[in-house]
């Protein structure tokens, strides 16, 4: 990921936070595309965010090329819980909220643990196979489906 002006969104709160321009939020765990921090709304007793530095809207705009970025968001979140010392990674849930159900128009993956604890009242917001909510599995699972049905595509066309 770049730092160029243009994946920035000067109007957007997670880019500020991303290119350290938010003072107030502490960032837990980065490298650098992503970043990481707790959700200030948190329904589980572990809730992160992982954000890309690159401004993209949500999940709905990623394309096939997204498929790494997906990997390495859920990596960097899985990391985060395990220094927190959540080391059962079963009654973990890692994804993302899908328009128009989005409160920052940034893509951010939602790191909750355990989820077993989601709070009763926002679990609707959390319940994977929902129009609110697509795992990161099945996200990277959708991205990689695009790319085999480009290869076939281009197989049909004579591209390899």
């Amino acid at each position: 990921m770049s730092n160029k002006a243009e994946d920035i969104d000067e109007t957007c709160i997670f880019c500020s936070i991303a290119h350290k321009r938010n003072k107030e939020t502490k960032i837990i765990k980065q490298n650098d595309g992503l970043v990481c921090f707790r959700d200030i709304c948190p329904v589980a007793p572990h809730h992160y965010l992982v954000i890309p530095r690159e401004h993209i809207h949500s999940c709905r705009s990623l394309s096939r090329r997204h498929v790494e970025l997906v990997e390495r968001m859920a990596e960097l979140g899985r990391a985060v819980l395990y220094d927190q010392g959540i080391k059962n990674m079963e009654d973990v849930r890692l994804g993302f909220h899908k328009p128009p159900f989005i409160s920052v128009g940034h893509l951010h993956l939602h790191v909750l643990a355990p989820a077993s604890r989601i709070s009763q009242s926002m679990l609707y917001r959390f319940t994977p196979g929902t129009d609110f909510f697509i795992t990161e599995e099945s996200l990277r699972n959708r991205l990689q489906k695009k790319i085999q049905q480009s290869h076939k595509l281009g197989n049909c066309f004579g591209v390899a």
